[in-house]
């Protein structure tokens, strides 16, 4: 039992927080170290969506279909936060990597100034026009009257949405990954106790219905971006900023602003075939809409853990080329890819067995349970393809290549999923399912292509 007290050990120690040189030591400790605080950190940032369809999920099928057609509009906010976070971990890593903190603090405060204008740009469109994005998603008219201030509240407080990502991946980036974590707890704490307050009127809390859910989201992640900005201008990390490093740096932004072009790019491309899907579920009705929204969600809260594993890729492969280590910084994506591998195996084993039971705790309607679960069975087989695509992209993103992802995401989500999609459900009058068997597809031969293209090697020349 001496392996179990080691990695028991080892768990412990990812958790306390310490300053580590993850450019030294073992490799497949190294990404434990990393990976472990980060997977905790992702799997909180699904319990947000998670949390919502729970409590939402009493108000009815309209309701929840209200919050799937406002979450397909948000993941284009999810993808500009998370791409501009892949630009600031892989310039916060290199510099680490390069022991040249001042440049890291350089890049955190230019990333900083990016979220703010992103944030600005999202919020009073997201206000002005919310009614008009639901029309367009093909929500139907009583979908539209329940959700068009859960969709104005999301979309106007999503500077915390944005900054959430933002900061995090400058902890990320400098390896303080513990950091990253604990304001994402702090902020599902407050969400999970307001949202049923909110929502049903417990205590002295207003009934607010589907809007409280936004209100207790929005206020929840905003207390999670005080946390992280405490911490930012603090000496609780490796990276502590005061008033001078928030000057303007033009040669910092526009290094930035390449780099994350190509992240927001490639998840655009992505999340808004994810749009596209949902507006061909749409004509299927509520139900489907409903039974689709929560089976993704489940999805969601499975892949985000993966998701950790491949972020901590990421900064490894920064920091280590940051460090001239090329050949550590392939090993520790290899590691990474055998350790998500495992993961995601497990994980699509509970949900291809325990999907009825899964689903069910959302919802009652039998209707909506059914398209739940077939959904979350069919895309549960590639689990462990995803997992693996998952470390190749970010692999390549933490070494400063964010272009290639981004053609890789073209191919396989415009030019073939979206189709394939079409042609299942229409052509091959599949319905809702030729929908889920097209993300299986999809993603699956993503995986592929990602490995082929890590395993080519140019990534390692590259410049930050």
């Amino acid at each position: 039992m001496a392996w179990w007290r080691e990695l028991a050990q080892l768990l412990r120690e990812s958790l306390q927080g310490k300053e580590q040189d993850y450019t030294r030591g073992p490799v497949r400790r190294t990404v434990v170290l990393l990976a472990v605080p980060m997977m905790l950190e992702m799997s909180m940032e699904s319990l947000f969506a998670i949390v919502d369809i729970y409590f939402v999920g009493g108000l009815g099928a309209g309701a929840v279909a209200a919050v799937g057609l406002t979450e397909a509009v948000l993941t284009l906010v999810y993808a500009i936060g998370i791409g501009a976070s892949m630009g600031a971990t892989a310039l916060v890593a290199r510099r680490i990597g390069e022991q040249d903190l001042a440049g890291a603090r350089r890049a955190a405060a230019q990333t900083l100034w990016l979220g703010l204008a992103v944030s600005v740009l999202i919020a009073v469109p997201g206000i002005i026009y919310a009614p008009e994005l639901l029309r367009l998603m093909g929500a139907e008219a009583d979908v539209i009257a329940e959700g068009t201030a859960y969709m104005a509240i999301m979309l106007g407080g999503s500077a915390t949405i944005v900054f959430l990502f933002l900061i995090n991946a400058i902890f990320r980036g400098a390896g303080d990954a513990m950091i990253a974590m604990r304001s994402l707890w702090l902020a599902n704490g407050i969400n999970i106790v307001l949202d049923p307050c909110l929502i049903f009127g417990w205590g002295p809390f207003p009934e607010m219905g589907l809007t409280g859910a936004a209100v207790a989201s929005t206020i929840g992640r905003g207390a999670g971006v005080a946390y992280q900005l405490w911490c930012l201008t603090g000496s609780r990390g490796r990276i502590s900023l005061g008033f001078r490093d928030l000057a303007l740096l033009p040669a910092v932004i526009r290094a930035l602003a390449r780099l994350s072009t190509g992240g927001i790019a490639q998840l655009l491309i992505a999340t808004s075939s994810w749009i596209v899907l949902m507006r061909l579920l749409a004509p299927y009705g509520s139900e489907a809409v409903a039974g689709y929204t929560i089976a993704v969600r489940i999805l969601a809260f499975s892949l985000l853990p993966a998701w950790g594993v491949a972020n901590a890729a990421a900064t490894l492969v920064g920091q280590n080329l940051g460090a001239g280590q090329p050949d550590r910084a392939a090993l520790s994506v290899r590691e990474a890819a055998w350790f998500n591998a495992g993961l995601m195996g497990l994980f699509a084993a509970a949900c291809v067995i325990w999907a009825p039971g899964i689903i069910g705790i959302f919802t009652p309607d039998p209707t909506v349970l059914a398209y739940g679960v077939d959904c979350l069975r069919i895309t549960a087989v590639g689990f462990v393809f995803y997992g693996v695509g998952m470390v190749m992209i970010q692999a390549l993103n933490g070494a400063g290549d964010t272009d290639t992802p981004t053609l890789i995401n073209l191919a396989c989500f415009w030019c073939f999923q979206i189709p394939l999609a079409w042609a299942l459900t229409s052509w091959l009058a599949l319905g809702p399912r030729g929908v889920f068997l097209a993300v299986l597809i999809a993603e699956s031969l993503l995986a592929v292509v990602a490995l082929v293209v890590f395993r080519r090697g140019r990534w390692r020349q590259r410049r930050v």
